[in-house]
């Protein structure tokens, strides 16, 4: 017993909350609760301790209130709207999520109770295969959010099964939607500037804000909510980079802080940016705007092109970067994503045409002769010649 108290006290600390404990070889904290008994330890995704101690108080209410309806239900009943509560009260316990990721499993909670209402009252014995295939037949919504509702409404019927009152999933038999990406319209370098001129000349209270807004966008390839976040003290112009943290409650997308190459055209426009405002101190956003959709679609209009969003600068950027010979595991490590690329090359790897007949120019079944000294090899193989090694 001595041993193993010995044992948990090199590898966990104790903290001045009750029930949270710090690990002492990261320095994460974790939540340490006892509920109806069982004893529930769990990472809170965060070392620092005012945010550990509100995420604690999260989990415990969480935890219990789940306790307490899993006990409501051991009788052997649960309705769907049982196993609901259920699912809620650890949803929104979850350190690990953000608040946009349970707003959004919300929406599709509402999905569900809206576009099936007799569920929420049905026992989830009676809940047959059929009873799904059917409510997903008459479901009509995008593809990513039929997705997205059926593995909500699949995560919910999880909860009887752990309870022991079914067995299996009626909703594993719904086949999700294939996802067909929409072909980019990007706008040419030439209309991404003349753009950019064209909000520039509007002239209003916000129109060269804007106009900044977008070339930030385009240059670095952030999120809009990452840019509407990044501080002057976020720029190293001696290693040329800039520091991606996101929200300081949510963080980025992926919970990682990454680091963007200050390209030619960024540096030149944050130098411009320091130069016309001397009083601004390094702790405060290098943006003065957070949004610019309307000077976006009143430009494409004006300039007769098809409209893009914020985001599209983001698929902007990264087409760029492509197109000028950077690979795409480094624009996806550039970008933020954590799949080494295979994102990326799914969304990216049909290009522009105009790229496209570019590198086509270069392809050819042509002999053409070769520069003084080189050696044809490949067209000396094919002629049978003896190929030097």
């Amino acid at each position: 017993m001595q041993d193993d108290a010995a044992a948990s006290a090199r590898l966990w600390q104790k903290t001045p909350v009750p029930n949270l404990v710090r690990y002492r070889s990261s320095g994460t904290l974790f939540a340490r609760v006892r509920v109806k008994g069982k004893l529930i330890r769990r990472s809170l995704e965060t070392k620092a301790l005012s945010i550990g101690k509100l995420r604690l108080a999260d989990l415990e209410k969480a935890e219990r209130q789940s306790a307490e309806h899993a006990l409501e239900c051991e009788g052997g009943k649960m309705t769907f709207g049982d196993a609901l509560k259920i699912y809620r009260a650890r949803l929104h316990g979850d350190p690990s999520l953000k608040p946009r990721t349970k707003a959004h499993r919300e929406e599709r909670i509402a999905a569900i109770l809206k576009t099936w209402p007799a569920l929420e009252k049905t026992d989830v014995r009676k809940i047959a295969k059929q009873d799904c295939l059917l409510w997903a037949a008459g479901y009509t919504t995008s593809a990513v959010n039929f997705n997205k509702t059926v593995q909500t409404l699949r995560v919910i019927l999880e909860v009887p099964i752990e309870a022991g009152i079914r067995y299996d999933n009626p909703a594993r038999f719904i086949k999700t939607m294939k996802v067909r990406l929409k072909p980019l319209q990007l706008p040419s370098r030439a209309q991404f500037h003349e753009m950019v001129k064209s909000v520039r000349v509007v002239n209003k209270r916000f129109s060269h804000d804007a106009a900044d807004l977008i070339e930030f966008l385009a240059y670095g390839g952030f999120r809009k909510s990452e840019a509407e976040n990044i501080r002057w003290t976020d720029c190293d112009f001696d290693r040329g980079e800039i520091l991606v943290r996101g929200d300081p409650e949510t963080g980025t997308k992926n919970w990682t802080v990454r680091t963007v190459p200050m390209i030619p055209e960024m540096r030149r426009l944050l130098e411009r940016l320091r130069a016309e405002r001397p009083e601004t101190t390094a702790s405060q956003k290098i943006m003065a705007v957070s949004r610019c959709n309307g000077s976006l679609r009143n430009a494409c209009q004006r300039l007769g092109i098809p409209r893009i969003t914020h985001h599209d600068l983001r698929h902007l950027f990264a087409t760029t970067c492509i197109e000028s010979g950077v690979d795409i595991p480094t624009v996806a490590r550039w970008l933020g994503h954590q799949d080494g690329g295979a994102l990326a090359m799914k969304v990216y790897g049909h290009l522009r045409n105009e790229h496209s007949a570019n590198m086509a120019k270069r392809v050819s079944f042509d002999a053409t002769p070769q520069p003084d000294g080189v050696t044809d090899t490949a067209g000396k193989a094919a002629e049978g010649g003896r190929v030097p090694t």
